[in-house]
């Protein structure tokens, strides 16, 4: 048991400073990104399937509630959050339109919409994404391994260099995390 302990917390942080190196600069511009959208009156939308619906809740809810400084609340929407919509969408329309369906009916302009995938290649993440486009909207992804094909998507990318689900997603929370102190701070400096 020690061994795996000791194995799996090596990797995290041998994946961790690999992210580090490569990601430092799009987290600052998916951060301007969220910010200038909340100045302007937009909001985020954030979506992803399994432990990334479960990220972008707790993204979410970050925003929402706060993260570390009292501020006032921030629109932000998990759109994997919504049973009734979500089975309705998926009996209706199939599983591929969970999430464009959604943005379809919530998304603006101003809004900036992130779409979270391992692979970067989730197809109902990725209909979501050229949807907002679409809808003009800024566009974020999270992802893993070469950023799949959502990649050539989004306006910025935040791709974690690891193939190992498990990994992929604590990072993806770490970037959560700092996206949302970011956007805080800025918060503070306002108010």
């Amino acid at each position: 048991m020690q061994l795996i302990i000791q194995s799996e917390f090596k990797e995290h942080l041998k994946v961790a400073e690999a992210t580090l190196e490569y990601i430092s600069s799009p987290l600052e511009m998916a951060a301007n990104l969220c910010i200038d959208s909340l100045n302007n009156g937009g909001k985020i939308l954030i979506f992803g399937n399994g432990g990334s619906a479960a990220d972008a809740q707790h993204i979410a809810a970050e925003l929402v509630g706060r993260y570390k400084l009292e501020r006032k609340g921030l629109p932000a929407i998990a759109l994997t959050t919504d049973t009734s919509a979500l089975t309705a969408i998926g009996n209706d329309y199939g599983f591929h339109r969970l999430f464009d369906r959604q943005v379809e009916a919530l998304a603006n302009k101003s809004d900036i919409v992130i779409g979270i995938s391992t692979s970067g290649n989730s197809a109902n993440v990725i209909s979501a994404i050229k949807l907002a486009n679409k809808l003009g909207c800024k566009t974020i992804s999270f992802s893993g391994r070469d950023g799949g094909s959502i990649k050539a998507l989004c306006d910025v990318n935040l791709v974690v260099p690891a193939d190992d689900t498990p990994r992929i997603q604590e990072m993806h929370i770490v970037i959560g995390h700092i996206i949302c102190q970011l956007i805080e701070q800025k918060c503070a400096e306002i108010t």
